[in-house]
């Protein structure tokens, strides 16, 4: 059953995340705009803000939930129940805050799960240090989008982009800790990781902000998802050996729901609020 536990815990999951993001979306829209030269200041100005803070109280939990997820089955299976959370979010906007969203965001999300008996939470060194680096390098890369020529009315998704794939990083680094309180124990929490955990959470939260900022929510929401979604998948298969599917026919349609994921993103408007469409 603890697999089973692992899918149901990763669905609540994407439904308070996704609940999480609208509220911050609302909130950091109320807020000074996210200065990354003033990064205390800035965060400041978010938590003043009601919806803001209420909208990370409820990230917190998601957070947790992800956590527990994670330590019950292997990350890619997490991540595919989490890419829901590319449709949720379209029903979640429309219904719970008032967006009209386009016939675009009904398309649903295939997915498909692969067998299998553990969390796998074994990894190997260099593999986890050469796929988390490469990660944080495209990350920054897409941060310093706009400084690098990148198109200025971008920036918003460019940034949701980055931060996804920084929550992912994170992701990744706190698999690799709940592998290692299986042999370590407590000690596991004294882990570098820890701090690769830390640096990328604060980094992806000032993104984040920033992100919901210059962009629309649905857009940015669904591109932050969809890129912690493929780094993790990515994380799981490379760095921790999650397996795919044994014949050709189930691994084509596992790449074409991992593909469907990324389709999901690009499909996803910039939503439009309700009564302002009704007028």
């Amino acid at each position: 059953m603890t697999l089973e536990i692992g899918i149901f815990t990763a669905l609540a999951c994407a439904f308070a995340t996704n609940l999480g993001f609208l509220y911050k979306y609302r909130g950091a829209n109320d807020a000074a705009t996210v200065s990354m030269a003033h990064p205390w200041r800035s965060a400041a100005d978010l938590f003043r803000s009601k919806w803001f803070a209420i909208g990370m109280a409820v990230a917190v939990g998601a957070w947790g939930l992800h956590v527990a997820a994670m330590a019950m089955a292997p990350m890619s299976v997490v991540q595919v129940v989490l890419s829901g959370g590319v449709v949720l979010v379209a029903v979640m906007a429309e219904r719970l805050f008032g967006y009209c969203v386009g016939p675009r965001q009904w398309w649903g999300v295939g997915v498909t799960l692969p067998a299998t008996n553990s969390a796998h939470s074994q990894f190997s060194l260099a593999g986890m240090i050469s796929f988390e680096a490469g990660m944080v390098a495209v990350g920054a890369l897409l941060v310093a989008g706009k400084r690098i020529g990148a198109p200025v009315h971008h920036h918003g998704v460019m940034l949701g982009a980055a931060s996804g794939i920084l929550f992912g990083v994170s992701d990744i680094a706190i698999k690799a800790v709940t592998g290692l309180v299986g042999t370590h124990g407590m000690a596991a929490f004294l882990s570098p990781w820890m701090l690769v955990i830390a640096a990328a959470s604060i980094a992806a939260f000032y993104a984040s902000a920033r992100g919901l900022q210059d962009g629309e929510a649905v857009p940015v929401i669904t591109v932050t998802a969809t890129a912690s979604t493929v780094t993790c998948i990515a994380g799981g298969i490379l760095v921790f050996g999650d397996p795919l599917a044994g014949n050709a026919f189930g691994l084509a349609v596992q790449m074409l729901a991992f593909a469907l994921v990324c389709v999901a993103a690009w499909l996803t408007p910039a939503p439009v609020r309700a009564v302002e469409q009704s007028a």
